[in-house]
């Protein structure tokens, strides 16, 4: 272990203090905690920019091509018709109005 001198504005150590509190643990730990996870997120970063660099759109695509164009099963839908694709809400607006064609 190593000790760090830290300067910190008196509201965040207050709040530091409080959460330390609240969550019954020292404010140290609540720093090892948020410095581990600041660390682990900026190298995860550094990760999905590395391996993007090594991507190829041709290749992506080249997968994609070979996904079948078929609508998804009943318990694979997306509930909200807004975060489906384009495609796919045009279709669903299609059977809506040859629907109420059909009943009318």
């Amino acid at each position: 272990m190593s000790t760090l001198s830290l300067r910190l504005p008196t509201s965040l150590h207050r709040n530091l203090r409080e959460l330390a509190e609240r969550e019954g643990v020292s404010i140290n730990q609540i720093i090892n905690a948020a410095v581990g996870e600041k660390v682990a997120a900026l190298h995860t970063l550094d990760y999905l920019r590395a391996r993007a660099k090594r991507g190829s759109r041709a290749a992506f695509d080249a997968v994609l091509a070979k996904v079948p164009d078929v609508e998804p099963p009943d318990y694979d839908r997306l509930p909200n018709p807004r975060l489906q694709p384009a495609k796919a809400r045009r279709r669903a607006v299609k059977k809506r109005s040859t629907r109420s064609r059909l009943r009318s």
